[in-house]
């Protein structure tokens, strides 16, 4: 079941972030790799870095790091159920477990009263939220 054109031809790695539906449009695709936050083997790729069957990535959405594997190439965004069809989540359950807990805790909310946060508590707020 390939999307493809023919095996030859080659893919931005934006579009293929968006036809898996990692990132809702294409430009968020291309602005997440300008802002760095999609690498493979710790280098930071552009959005014309052309996709491969069997790389790994790891991207950062938001507070989350992904790490994904190219199964297969598309062109065409991919219907939510089809995607674990075109790459594989090796991101750790570990990961999935700490946003989870973000989310729980409402990190993000402070009691009424107790004023704004200080720089260290913006540092530790931060180291946190994108360690």
């Amino acid at each position: 079941m390939s999307t493809d054109k023919n095996s030859d031809e080659t893919l931005r790695i934006d579009k293929w972030l968006w036809a898996v539906r990692l990132f809702k449009t294409r430009s968020q695709a291309s602005e997440a790799c300008h802002a760095g936050r999609v690498k493979i083997d710790d280098r930071l790729v552009k959005p014309s870095h052309e996709v491969k069957v069997g790389e790994r990535y790891d991207i950062s959405i938001e507070q989350l790091h992904k790490r994904v594997e190219v199964k297969q190439l598309t062109h065409n965004r991919v219907g939510a159920k089809l995607v674990e069809n075109f790459m594989t989540d090796l991101t750790p359950q570990e990961e999935y477990e700490r946003i989870q807990m973000v989310r729980q805790y409402g990190f993000e909310r402070r009691d009424r009263g107790i004023g704004r946060p200080t720089k260290k508590d913006r540092r530790e707020i931060e180291e946190f939220k994108y360690k």
